[in-house]
């Protein structure tokens, strides 16, 4: 099965999601969620991680997780084998306790905006899951979240818990925990309100679709380094959102510097037939070079349906058509910049 790629740097900092294989339960009671959050302690001693938001769920959880080294695969393999094996000798059971492999989504830590949506997400899944009663209960009452921790003195917080930047970046001084109670409960207050709830939602869509969290900038930084780490792997051994959108910037300049080749241009690639010889030969050429989807092919060139596609180069290749011939022998020597 393809894994998703993941992408390592100093001092990197991710949104991390795993859940329970086939949905089920990775915590059967609060000794198992003690059980986790020391296992997590024993990473972070191992990695020098720094957490700087986390929340147990029923049969998931979220960490916001900051990596001092180049270490996020190391530290994850051992934290969730780890833990399975003590969840596994104390229940007497065997398997697998995770479903498929964890999620890691980049965040641009630097920037006060998405380290806030980040952690807020992360803090407010138990009022979104209806573990408390918004309106009557406090977010503070469920005990199994750094919030609770975010509420106390310095002395009493486990030392590979992180609260400065996340409070920093609402522009709370340390140990102002009451102004981040009340920015935080209030913001549960908004979950209870329709105009709230939606404007929280359309923040948090973005948020669990995406492949990172930041702005242009970081996303160039991300690419630059996908383009180096998906250089040398097969095609089927890797997959997930950050090939995906590198796979389609490749793909978007392979087409300029192909059109550039040809003598065409973008409104006449689309005021054209979907089916001609110039079009199965980019299409075969971008197949061949890329990592972009039959749909995404025949989309950018106009071909129709996407089964199109394949059908107009087996077409031009058994009929041996010397256009195409002639432009797939152009597109060969084409160069991308």
């Amino acid at each position: 099965m393809a894994r998703p790629l993941r992408i390592e740097y100093p001092g990197a900092m991710y949104h991390v999601m795993a859940r329970g294989n086939q949905g089920r339960a990775i915590f059967a009671d609060d000794t198992d969620r003690l059980r986790f959050i020391q296992t997590l302690r024993d990473a972070c001693e191992k990695t020098g991680w720094r957490i700087h938001a986390y929340v147990l769920m029923n049969n998931h959880y979220h960490l916001l997780v900051e990596t001092p080294e180049s270490n996020l695969v190391f530290g994850m393999k051992w934290l969730q084998g780890t833990y399975t094996q003590r969840y596994n000798r104390r229940h007497e059971v065997c398997g697998h306790l995770f479903q498929g492999r964890y999620k890691a989504v980049p965040v641009e830590g630097d920037n006060a905006g998405y380290l806030e949506t980040v952690s807020t997400y992360i803090h407010l899944n138990p009022a979104r899951a209806g573990l408390i009663r918004i309106g009557q209960d406090k977010l503070k009452q469920y005990r199994w979240s750094s919030y609770c921790w975010y509420l106390r003195p310095g002395p009493a917080v486990p030392a590979w818990l992180e609260r400065e930047r996340v409070m920093g970046a609402l522009s709370l001084k340390p140990g102002n925990y009451r102004g981040y109670e009340a920015y935080l409960e209030g913001r549960v207050l908004e979950l209870g309100m329709k105009a709230g709830r939606q404007e929280l939602a359309a923040q948090w869509r973005a948020l669990r679709r995406g492949w990172y969290v930041g702005g242009e900038s970081f996303g160039a930084k991300l690419r630059e380094q996908l383009g180096r780490l998906v250089r040398g792997l097969r095609r089927e051994s890797h997959s997930g959102g950050a090939k995906r959108e590198h796979g389609e910037h490749a793909a978007e300049a392979m087409l300029r510097a192909g059109l550039a080749k040809l003598g065409l241009t973008t409104e006449e690639l689309n005021r054209g037939p979907k089916v001609t010889a110039q079009k199965a030969a980019l299409a075969q050429w971008l197949r061949e070079c890329t990592t972009v989807s039959l749909r995404w092919v025949s989309e950018r060139l106009g071909m129709g349906h996407y089964s199109n596609v394949s059908r107009s180069v087996r077409k031009m290749r058994s009929e041996d058509v010397r256009d195409f011939k002639r432009a797939r022998s152009q597109l060969q020597t084409t160069v991308v910049g």
